[in-house]
């Protein structure tokens, strides 16, 4: 069993909650847009294991250091992360057949600021953008999921809502 905290877009912001938040999980993934590489550096200490991918508005060290898709496996359970994917229903060019091919069961993507977690009956998988975690962007509320991977079971799916904005 793995309890994973999950980010996205965070544009160079820290938020010390991500900390307190994420306390006791075994991992956390960050979706893209990091905005810079101490953000991971920072995940890092709090946690044993940090994935991060790059998104559109990440260069330098986040760019050489974070692929712009990772597809791993947690307890038994294939999963793609990436900054842009879309979602049930409105996948981006390619994903819809790269999903298929690589039996994902778990997507987790970023870039729309929206949070969404939505299970796709046709792919038989879930779908996670955990919405964004800073303060850059339009989103009214900034957002923090954290999740239960036991076995092929996804469960406990949680929603924090750090701040809403003014």
């Amino acid at each position: 069993m793995k309890k994973i905290g999950i980010l996205s877009d965070t544009h160079g912001y820290w938020d010390d909650r991500y900390a307190t938040h994420f306390a006791g999980c075994d991992e956390v993934w960050h979706a893209g847009d990091i905005g810079h590489y101490e953000i991971i550096e920072k995940l890092r200490d709090i946690v044993p294991v940090v994935r991060a991918v790059s998104g559109n508005i990440d260069h330098g060290m986040v760019r050489r250091k974070c692929p712009e898709l990772e597809v791993f496996e947690v307890e038994g359970v294939r999963v793609l992360l990436t900054h842009i994917g879309g979602y049930p229903g409105r996948w981006a060019p390619g994903m819809k057949k790269l999903l298929k091919e690589e039996g994902i069961k778990l997507m987790v993507c970023g870039h729309s600021h929206i949070l969404k977690v939505i299970y796709d009956k046709d792919l038989d998988l879930l779908h996670i953008n955990p919405g964004a975690a800073g303060q850059q962007g339009w989103h009214k509320a900034r957002t923090l999921i954290r999740l239960t991977v036991d076995g092929t079971d996804m469960r406990d799916c949680e929603i924090i809502e750090l701040a809403t904005r003014p």
